[in-house]
């Protein structure tokens, strides 16, 4: 019988140390993000054993209690519930989806609890060794951008719907009202990074989003910067995130010089005026060519170097999580869908899952007298095929060290077949960010059609799926990497 969001929520509060323990609450694609005050308080093994919990990942402030899309929504807004009950404040924050790992290692009693022991440790060392300036601000600007992600997905899976009724002719009367649903959103994006970057980054929320709107004002063409006449929506995100932050920046410096009884009225008003004129006489135009670099260098580097970039991407994607990195990406995929209606780079990028799920089968079939390591499997296994690998690249893949190696194998290769067809001209790309596994397909397209794109996308996938399954299973003895003592099984 599944259990409640509210059985979920109930169980997993007195495990964190209680509503006293709680600094904030917020919930991304797949996990519950909890701040807490006292990370001694958290029984982690027994949050991990709640049922619906798919993983854990503990920062030094942070819990991520990773229950899987959809659910995740649930669980949060009962957990919010019953915090607003015990202590009557509502708890927020920014939150971002930002798997992570340590280096692999090898473990020699591989049962299930001490792969979760071994992964806990792991995940120590990681983020001790990611409290880095830059990577604090990679993971600040995933928090400006995660929370748009379901409006991206939505939007995106009703415009490539419209795409299908606008091909086939279908429902003409229907289409129009589609297309503005599912644009609205993206035409206006720019105002929502900035809100959002003045919120994470301290600012006014409001003030972040005035000044981003001025880069998708239709005004603005009456403008002229550098000799040449601005275009509504010139820079894009970039433009808005550079805006907002220039805001901040503004209304830190008014806030410490302007005397408190004119505060609300020349602290707005600076703020806004200095900025945006900022954005207008450089900001856009320097993010606008920024903007088109990206987009033209991720055409040619598809269309000259497809299969050796599909490689790299596809094979150290996995690494990049590991090390933080893969925030910086964020802005690049939503750059794109902006402007070309798909990121080319996210398909690439899923690849590495189809590799961690390849490698979990080899895994499940080389353990075969391991009942507890292959149930964490078959547990996990579904999320995995959906795109939810945090609780196989934990569970199983990082505690093992090889198999995560592998997995990247796989990766590479799922990654390179895809990159094969963008240099015969076929490129595959995704109307939004977020989702990967079979969960992307509602996403896809391409410049050639979504179907050749799902088409190109499965093949990517099944190569990902065969090539971490063999390097696995062919390299994989159980035990340690050149540790020649024999592996303890669960069953003896």
């Amino acid at each position: 019988m599944q259990r409640s969001p509210y059985d979920t929520a109930t169980a997993l509060l007195p495990l964190v140390g209680g509503p006293a323990n709680v600094t904030s609450v917020a919930h991304c694609m797949t996990r519950l993000r909890l701040g807490v005050a006292d990370r001694e308080r958290v029984d982690t093994e027994a949050v991990r054993a709640v049922p619906g919990v798919l993983g854990v990942v503990a920062d030094r402030d942070t819990l991520q209690v990773v229950i899987g899309p959809g659910a995740v929504v649930a669980v949060t807004a009962e957990f919010e519930t019953l915090l607003d009950t015990a202590t009557g404040t509502a708890h927020r924050a920014p939150a971002d989806d930002r798997p992570g790992g340590p280096a692999p290692g090898g473990l020699r009693a591989a049962d299930s609890a001490g792969l979760a022991t071994r992964g806990a440790e792991l995940k120590a060392v990681r983020a001790r060794r990611n409290a880095t300036p830059l990577k604090t601000a990679l993971r600040r600007i995933a928090d400006v951008f995660v929370p748009l992600i379901p409006a991206l997905i939505g939007c995106g899976v009703l415009a490539g719907f419209n795409g299908l009724l606008v091909n086939a002719g279908w429902l003409t009367w229907l289409t129009p009202a589609l297309a503005a649903i599912a644009s609205g959103f993206m035409a206006l994006i720019s105002v929502f990074v900035g809100y959002n970057t003045a919120k994470v980054f301290g600012g006014t929320p409001v003030l972040g989003g005035a000044v981003a709107a001025i880069v998708v004002y239709p005004g603005v063409a009456k403008v002229t910067a550098f000799g040449v006449a601005l275009s509504p929506g010139q820079g894009g995100v970039l433009g808005a995130l550079a805006a907002a932050l220039l805001a901040v920046g503004v209304e830190r410096w008014c806030r410490g010089r302007v005397p408190d009884a004119l505060d609300v009225l020349l602290t707005p008003t600076v703020t806004v005026l200095v900025a945006g004129l900022a954005t207008l006489y450089g900001l856009m135009y320097a993010a606008g060519v920024v903007s088109s670099a990206i987009g033209t260098a991720a055409n040619w580097l598809l269309a000259t170097t497809g299969p050796l970039a599909g490689l790299v991407l596809g094979g150290l994607f996995l690494p990049l999580v590991m090390l933080g990195l893969h925030q910086a990406l964020i802005p690049i995929h939503t750059t794109l869908i902006q402007q070309q209606g798909y990121t080319v780079l996210l398909p690439l990028l899923a690849m590495a899952g189809a590799g961690q799920v390849g490698a979990a089968l080899a895994v499940y079939a080389r353990l075969r007298h391991d009942t507890s390591i292959r149930t964490t499997i078959k547990s996990a296994l579904p999320a995995g095929l959906l795109g939810v690998g945090e609780p196989l690249i934990y569970g199983v893949s990082l505690p093992l060290g090889r198999p995560f190696l592998t997995a990247c194998a796989g990766g590479a290769a799922g990654g390179a077949f895809v990159g094969f067809f963008a240099v015969l001209g076929d490129r595959v790309g995704a109307t939004a960010i977020g989702p990967s596994g079979w969960a992307l397909f509602p996403l896809l397209t391409g410049n050639r059609g979504p179907a050749l794109a799902a088409a190109v996308y499965a093949g990517g996938l099944l190569t990902g799926y065969a090539v971490g399954f063999l390097a696995t299973y062919l390299s994989f003895d159980g035990g340690v990497p050149n540790d020649p003592s024999p592996r303890r099984s669960s069953s003896t």
